[in-house]
């Protein structure tokens, strides 16, 4: 399993007004946290809690249609396009990066095992869009299309544009090289899928999507690059036994939970830093951010009191960003937790050769790129803490679909306790949905005319 390790934020270490006694706080709210698994899990499986995403490893028959279809599909396709944003492309950005071979998209077929190359288009900027679809050859791309709502604008332009150009190129069997991911009964995605006779895949009900990443959304494109999906389900299952228990002792996510809460209202951490340890991690930050930042900046509290909380996220790179961020991190406001990702073991080990052994850099030779990451990973966490700021360490075995899952799921049931110590609607997300009804007044949406008169008037003021 994954382990926490929580030293780096004793007040003993880092001072008693960035830290904090963690075997008195565990004791002080142990009740409390107890009280808030058992909640979450007596929810999990209510309508309209939206907990659902608690039960996704138990959905073996999801499982079993995402590798039919894969194996029906295998060796058509050259290239996987998934259309989607945020909840909807970075758990499956994620977990790819990680879990592939690195530079995957660049190696030979034969390197990659006859599998496709993969490509996330989550945003619409006209000149990306452009040049990757004259990059690709449609006709040997399976296209995955991904929204809930089947409305959300952005995925649903690019679709529009890659459908035209397969129906160009491929007439109607152009139909074979869409799969939509979505609701299971309402949305316009759902209606053109059925009108058109697109294969599907359902996002569950009462499933947000920062929490999707263990629906098909997430494990349809591991799939279709053959990432073994039972591996990714049983590291969900087993972390799922570990966190079920209500003790704050035996449970990390609580752990964690509690220190970042703490942290935030009593020491004033009001930065929560994602700091991985390898390259091939580096879109777990981003899918955090997203988690994190609209799982928990909320206005007001489930009393109705304004608090305008939530801690800011933010991304970081060992080793790269001990030369950009971590002079900031180190000198600059001391307002932040940095939270480390370890990785034990790599697939690989590199030696560095003794070529140079009487000059000021042959302590190197015969060292490792290994033993190097290490010492620089080690440094800096001491060094962190000499100047007073908190840390704390995940640390995997190794990097593969079981324990990345581990991780993941981790972080979302630590969100969900997070979200309960703050006393908020940890699901809800008001403060995106004025953006989106204004994008649609804006375009010219049937219903929003009151809206779009109310924001070109804003806008000769901002």
């Amino acid at each position: 399993m994954i382990k926490f390790d929580h030293r780096g934020i004793e007040s003993k270490l880092v001072g008693e007004e960035n830290g904090i006694d963690t075997e008195k706080e565990f004791e002080n709210y142990k009740d409390r946290i107890s009280e808030i698994i058992t909640s979450l899990h007596n929810k999990k499986a209510g309508a309209g809690e939206w907990l659902q995403w608690m039960n996704l490893k138990y959905m073996e028959d999801t499982v079993w249609y995402i590798k039919e279809y894969a194996s029906m599909v295998e060796n058509r396709f050259d290239n996987i396009l998934v259309l989607g944003i945020g909840g909807s492309a970075l758990g499956g950005l994620a977990m790819t990066e990680a879990l592939l071979k690195p530079y995957w998209n660049y190696l030979s077929k034969e390197e990659r095992n006859n599998y496709p190359r993969i490509f996330f288009l989550d945003n619409i900027d006209p000149d990306c869009v452009k040049s990757l679809l004259n990059t690709l050859d449609l006709k040997k791309t399976l296209v995955n299309v991904i929204t809930k709502s089947g409305s959300t604008h952005e995925t649903m332009a690019q679709y529009m544009i890659v459908k035209d150009i397969l129906e160009q190129e491929l007439g109607d069997d152009y139909r074979k090289n869409i799969v939509a991911t979505t609701d299971k009964q309402t949305g316009v995605l759902r209606q053109l899928a059925d009108q058109e006779g697109y294969k599907t895949f359902v996002i569950p009900d009462d499933v947000g999507g920062r929490f999707s990443v263990f629906t098909a959304v997430g494990l349809l494109p591991l799939a279709l690059v053959g990432i073994d999906i039972d591996e990714v389900v049983q590291g969900i299952k087993d972390m799922d036994e570990r966190l079920k228990n209500p003790d704050i002792y035996n449970n990390i996510a609580a752990q964690n939970a509690l220190i970042h809460y703490l942290l935030n209202t009593q020491k004033g951490k009001t930065i929560t830093v994602i700091m991985p340890y390898s390259t091939r991690l580096q879109y777990i930050p981003d899918w955090f951010i997203h988690l994190w930042s609209e799982s928990l900046g909320k206005s007001s509290d489930n009393n109705g009191n304004t608090i305008n909380t939530g801690q800011t996220p933010l991304k970081a790179i060992g080793v790269t960003d001990q030369y950009s961020q971590m002079q900031l991190f180190n000198e600059g406001p001391n307002n932040k937790l940095i939270n480390f990702i370890k990785v034990e073991n790599f697939d690989n080990e590199l030696k560095v050769p003794n070529i140079f052994e009487y000059t000021g850099i042959g302590y190197l030779g015969g060292k490792s790129l290994n033993e190097l990451l290490d010492a620089e990973y080690e440094s800096t966490k001491v060094t962190l803490t000499d100047c007073s700021r908190p840390t704390v360490s995940i640390i995997l075995p190794k990097i593969n679909g079981y324990y990345i899952a581990q991780l993941l799921y981790m972080f979302e049931m630590q969100t969900a306790i997070t979200g309960a110590l703050y006393n908020v609607d940890t699901f809800s997300q008001n403060g995106v949905e004025q953006a989106k009804n204004y994008t649609y007044a804006l375009m010219g949406r049937a219903g929003y005319e009151e809206s779009a008169s109310e924001i070109k008037e804003k806008l000769t003021m901002v």
